[in-house]
């Protein structure tokens, strides 16, 4: 048989994971004219689109827009989407080597890097992944409960877009909660919540801090809030200052710098909640009982290393008050049993995409990887397109190299029948095309953009057929 990438025989990729990463992937196979290809699309949600659903903040509609976009590919001929399908659960990686010319591994990075201090398993101090998708209306995270109704001071512990979103979120009033797509069980919770103030501990300078303009600004537009900076705060080490007052410095560096200090210029007007950004501040030690209720705060200073500042811990303490600790200091990816993972980087081992046997070792034939489980966590949605652009490069060229897999059943209808065989209750794109008309019809009644399923029981019963598309 001629090598795959034929009309008699089509190139046939599973893309694990159907957040942008995949979408963008599965967009740039399927257009390559040279290429003829059939894209398989797997989550282990019902859902697709990944951070774009579960990620993004309720209020920024404007950002999940972008699926629009995810809704063309799903158009194109050759593509399929197989929701609810869970490799290592429904699926292992023999199967997909089994039925594909080629495996591409999109899943993200979703575990957060922990702070490794004392006291960060207490009730009141969790991951702002979980605070995220709680709010978000993931699946995985609807019973969490944070205890809000006690909580008048928060400490948010990270400096970049992620401590801004849920920063805003805590400080939001129900009327600007309803009029999003925002969890159903959240938005009594956060409008009835005790939190009056919420202190956001970034470890160094507002010059370093890694949020964009548009998150750090919207903190000064908020109805409910003032925000308060400390001028002190904002006075910039010789380095930092000699970096913003160069050519070399980029504008949002700049323009972060400015927004900050015009909040420290900027008299409170007395609204109800204060937003409190620290910078050269680090978490020490987290104390409670039962629950948290303080936080010990060791002050930095940065210090030039070979070209880079670094905060070094100056030894002095602060004890603050607080009843929440939400930390934003990082993802990390999750191994996936029988694929080569770099543990220090939490990210799958690779080179430029193409998966590593070990480091420094051979391509593993077949196997590729984009977005966040192929680089770590970083960039915004639209970083993730040239990612899978450089990642699908290789694959085309391996592609006219036949430096593939050689399936033993290729047949498109395989993979269908062994997820039925297994009794795999899969979603197709027409499935969540149904799921999502039924959301967006809950919220029309209430000026939402959308009222979403947090069970996926009730994805599944409203995603009633298992047609190809």
């Amino acid at each position: 048989m001629s090598n795959p990438g034929t009309q008699d025989n089509p190139l046939r990729v599973a893309i694990i994971g159907a957040g942008p990463s995949g979408f963008y992937a599965a967009d740039q196979i399927l257009k390559d004219p040279e290429t003829h290809a059939q894209v398989d699309l797997f989550d282990r949600l019902p859902t697709p689109y990944g951070l774009v659903r579960g990620g993004v903040a309720p209020d920024h509609p404007k950002i999940k827009s972008v699926t629009r976009v995810y809704e063309r590919t799903a158009a194109k001929e050759g593509f399929r989407f197989f929701g609810n399908v869970e490799v290592g659960r429904d699926l292992g990686v023999a199967d997909f080597e089994n039925h594909y010319h080629a495996i591409m591994y999109t899943f993200g990075a979703e575990a957060d890097r922990e702070l490794g201090i004392p006291g960060e398993d207490l009730p009141g101090s969790y991951a702002a992944t979980a605070f995220v998708g709680w709010y978000n209306a993931h699946p995985d995270y609807a019973d969490r409960d944070f205890h809000l109704e006690r909580a008048k001071r928060a400490v948010v512990i990270g400096n970049g877009n992620v401590a801004m979103d849920v920063s805003r979120m805590l400080a939001l009033d129900g009327a600007e909660l309803r009029q999003t797509d925002i969890a159903d069980h959240a938005i009594d919770v956060l409008d009835s919540s005790a939190i009056e103030e919420i202190v956001v501990l970034g470890r160094r300078g507002p010059v370093q801090a890694a949020y964009t303009n548009p998150e750090i600004k919207e903190l000064g537009e908020l109805e409910e809030a003032d925000v308060i900076v400390d001028p002190a705060e904002t006075e910039l080490d010789p380095v930092s200052q000699a970096w913003i007052d160069s050519d070399e410095v980029d504008k949002t560096t700049r323009v972060n710098v400015e927004i900050v200090r015009e909040f420290a210029l900027k008299t409170p007007a007395g609204k109800p909640k204060r937003i409190v950004l620290r910078f050269l501040a680090s978490p020490i030690e987290i104390n409670g009982g039962a629950h948290v209720e303080s936080i010990v705060i060791g002050q930095n200073e940065l210090v030039d290393d070979d070209g880079t500042l670094r905060a070094r811990d100056t030894g002095f303490r602060e004890e603050l008050e607080c009843d929440l600790v939400l930390r934003s200091v990082g993802y990390t990816g999750i191994p996936l049993p029988g694929v080569p993972f770099d543990e220090k980087r939490g990210t799958i081992l690779n080179q430029h995409g193409r998966v590593l046997e070990e480091h420094g070792g051979s391509h593993r034939i077949g196997h590729y990887t984009a977005g966040w489980i192929k680089r770590g966590p970083s960039g915004v949605i639209g970083t993730n397109k040239k990612d899978a652009q450089e990642t699908v490069t290789h694959l085309l060229e391996d592609v006219a190299g036949n430096q593939l897999l050689e399936p033993s059943t290729p047949d498109p209808n395989a993979i269908e029948a062994l997820l039925q065989e297994r009794g795999v209750n899969y979603v197709s794109f027409s499935g969540w095309e149904k799921i999502d008309a039924e959301e967006v019809g809950r919220g029309e009644p209430h000026g939402r953009p959308r009222v979403k399923f947090v069970r996926v029981d009730e994805m599944l019963d409203h995603a009633s057929d298992k047609a190809t598309k």
